[in-house]
């Protein structure tokens, strides 16, 4: 059986949803695919209780809590999700896309959004010779319940976000955390980065930080205890012991089967327009981590903006004839009708 709708997204991640919401304001129905079995990609699968802190009006936010506050925002406008499944097979016949799934879902679609993030994301892994025999015994590559490191001695792996985020956020229920990076640069954000440095300046103050590689693993009687950390400026050593270790070394992106659909890539990312954010193939369409650009940042809420242009970029392609408005959401009786709302607070 194949599904008719006007757009196919696909991946169920923050920005695909947004895109469900964007969509919806301009009266453009869809349909959602997205490989896991639950929508939210990666702030459901791997960073569920990690805090984000540029959402604007939310000073904080759960990942997981936004993934539920999107969904609320977009479910008026009804998207239909197909999930635990991959769309394997993209072909354009008369002016339209014929989608194919993993599980012999087809659609027939006016056009197609990308929404897929990082692609198919693996951690990337700590290499050190012996450790693997650890991954989900006490070395994780992601925060499932953040209560299991409470009064913990932690070590986190990283420069990015990622790293640093969890790093404050657990300092604040384990016994202590140390930092371990690669190099003095760190990629987080600045602010972030200084108020690591505050805290490991503070005397007993839980935190702290080191620089340098990791030759080797430290075990003791069939566990693993602790890393050995070889400083890049004196090349002296230095045994880290913990009772819980943290890899955040980033995501192996992997495009999967949307890098044979001939559109312009830019190494493993999907160059898109800053007009319309449109592919090089008229009617696909990308959004998110998964785009690039220049003066592209790979933040949430540039995907969220890149979700706005691309809606007003599909409903041109769609449907030309239509003279195109921004309709301003606090102004629209059909929305409010929509919405269920009234217009005032």
């Amino acid at each position: 059986m194949r599904t008719e709708t006007e757009v196919v997204i696909v991946g169920a991640g923050p920005c695909g949803i947004f895109q469900v919401f964007e969509l919806g304001l301009l009266d453009i129905k869809c349909d959602v695919v997205d490989s896991l079995p639950r929508i939210g990609g990666q702030c459901s699968t791997l960073y569920a209780d990690k805090p984000i802190y540029d959402i604007p009006g939310y000073p904080v936010v759960g990942a997981q809590n936004l993934v539920d506050l999107l969904e609320k925002q977009s479910s008026p406008f009804e998207p239909r999700y197909h999930l635990g499944q991959q769309v394997t097979q993209v072909k354009k016949q008369d002016n339209r896309f014929e989608v194919l799934t993993s599980t012999g879902t087809e659609f027939s679609a006016g056009c197609i959004v990308i929404a897929g993030g990082l692609g198919a994301f693996d951690a990337r892994p700590l290499r050190t010779p012996g450790v693997s025999k650890y991954e989900g015994v006490n070395l994780h590559y992601k925060v499932e319940n953040k209560e299991k490191y409470r009064d913990k001695n932690i070590v986190i792996l990283g420069g990015g976000d990622s790293a640093l985020d969890w790093a404050l956020e657990l300092h604040k229920i384990a016994k202590s955390v140390t930092l371990v990076h690669r190099r003095e640069e760190f990629r987080a954000q600045p602010a972030s980065v200084l108020k690591m440095k505050e805290l490991s300046e503070e005397s007993g103050g839980g935190m702290s930080c080191h620089i340098g590689r990791i030759p080797e693993i430290i075990e003791k009687n069939d566990s693993l205890i602790g890393i050995k950390v070889v400083s890049f400026e004196d090349n002296s050593e230095k045994e880290v012991l913990f009772d819980e270790i943290l890899v955040f070394y980033g995501l192996s992106p992997n495009l999967g089967p949307i890098a044979d659909w001939g559109l312009e890539l830019d190494r493993r990312t999907i160059a898109v327009d800053t007009e319309k954010s449109q592919t090089s193939v008229p009617g696909i369409f990308a959004i998110g981590d998964i785009v690039s650009y220049p003066g592209k940042k790979k933040l949430i809420l540039s995907g969220f903006h890149e979700a706005a242009i691309a809606a007003f970029g599909i409903q041109n392609y769609l449907y030309p004839e239509i003279k195109q408005r921004l309709q301003f959401t606090t102004t629209s009786p059909a929305l409010h009708k929509k919405l269920k709302v009234d217009g005032t607070l």
